[in-house]
């Protein structure tokens, strides 16, 4: 019998979406052995689908990629404006619109799922998409929180936030469903704006909360001395500096490499690894001698586990699997980024886990006494729930079923 097909669109920056999407099929497919999932997608997330054995709809590079209009608006000093980045990415998200209409008209699809695709969830609403199939949308934060007085950033925070309340009609339709990766209290009690909705109450009307998806079972990686040396780590200190899926960060992986020399003093036997991930080059970093330098490393949650101590940039995927794991961090919000200094810092907040340094008050040596205070810490008394993948398959299971797509479609 033929097998059910999903178009899967995994938005949004860097590497974090795709891993906890490539759960959720991971998981769909164990109640559905035949389901076909065609994706679209731009890189780096491209690079966790072709090692993971998946398959793009279309060709690479027809899915616009607005990591690079991030990339462009990035500033330095640790900065990215996500207000300034939306503006920038309003070219691809239109070229993203027409390649998801064409998509649709290429193939049947039995139901679409997008991973903070907001160009698709704004595009049905403006009705620039005609979606008759069940449209499944999946969120970790609501409302965009402006971060400066100045009154135009001030003026499109409220604008945006306005556009945000229009998606609410999109869910109240049966077909479709709004997941939230996370808990109500992940998201701020406070209001989007003048006459606009309490944000909370905007996600708790939209979503169903499933709590969080990690594509590992911490539970395996408890044992640290045992990942160091499946690693190929000696018994060294090992201290971890990761700055996610795009290029904006490289300060911070400079920042890292400047402490090293004043470490070693304390700490003889630092192994330092800093992580540049898919977008930065490995050749554009200078660094002291001693420092190994990575790029794209797969299951880099296993380096997280196998660390003493990990310097992280604030994304909410990176923290996550961090916190799950129950390994000592600190971290840094990209200054400006509303998202991780709102958002995933309060979360980390509620949950005790991290240190939350600013790139623009550190130094090498403060870095350096932070490190020190916090390696090894004992963090295991810290626990999230992780089973989102799982919740996120049984929601969306039904709309899979013959009887189930016949009724939703109509």
């Amino acid at each position: 019998m033929a097998g059910k097909k999903i178009l899967y669109i995994s938005g949004s920056l860097g590497l974090g979406h795709i891993y906890r999407d490539l759960a959720i099929t991971s998981e769909l497919r164990k109640a559905h052995p035949n389901l076909e999932v065609l994706w679209l997608a731009a890189h780096p997330a491209t690079v966790a689908l072709e090692e993971a054995g998946e398959r793009l709809f279309l060709e690479a590079g027809a899915y616009a990629n607005d990591n690079i209009s991030a990339e462009e608006v990035g500033e330095e000093g640790f900065h990215l404006n996500l207000l300034s980045y939306l503006m920038n990415a309003q070219s691809e998200w239109k070229a993203n619109v027409k390649v998801f209409n064409k998509a649709l008209k290429l193939d049947n699809f039995d139901i679409v799922i997008a991973d903070e695709a907001y160009e698709i969830a704004v595009g049905i609403g403006a009705d620039d998409i005609q979606l008759e199939l069940p449209f499944i949308f999946i969120y970790d934060f609501i409302g965009n929180v402006s971060m400066s007085w100045n009154p135009i950033e001030q003026l499109v925070t409220y604008m945006w936030n306005r556009e945000w309340t229009k998606l609410e009609s999109l869910f109240a339709e049966e077909k479709n469903h709004g997941l939230f990766i996370g808990l109500p209290e992940d998201i701020p009690n406070t209001s989007l704006g003048f006459l606009l909705p309490n944000r909370r109450k905007l996600g708790e009307a939209m979503c169903e909360f499933i709590g969080y998806i990690l594509p590992f079972d911490p539970e395996q990686f408890k044992d640290q001395k045992a990942i160091k040396k499946r690693l190929g780590y000696g018994e060294e200190t090992l201290v971890i500096c990761s700055i996610g899926g795009t290029s904006v960060g490289k300060e911070l992986l400079e920042l890292c490499a400047k402490t090293y020399p004043i470490l070693r003093k304390t700490i003889p036997d630092l192994k330092m690894v800093l992580v540049c991930g898919p977008r930065l080059p490995v050749e554009t970093l200078e660094v002291p001698e001693g420092i190994e330098v990575h790029g794209y490393l797969p299951d880099l949650y296993m380096h997280f586990a196998a660390s003493d101590l990990t310097i992280a940039q604030g994304g909410g995927t990176t923290t996550l699997e961090l916190t799950a794991l129950q390994r000592p961090f600190i971290y840094f919000p990209l200054e400006g980024h509303f998202e991780q200094q709102v958002h995933v810092a309060g979360r980390l907040g509620r949950h005790g886990a991290g240190i939350k340094l600013l790139y623009s008050e550190t130094t090498p040596p403060s870095l350096a006494e932070m490190v020190l205070a916090n390696l090894n810490k004992d963090v295991s008394e810290i626990s999230i729930p992780v089973d989102g993948a799982k919740k996120a398959a049984e929601i969306i299971s039904p709309y899979l079923t013959a009887k189930q797509h016949l009724t939703a479609a109509h």
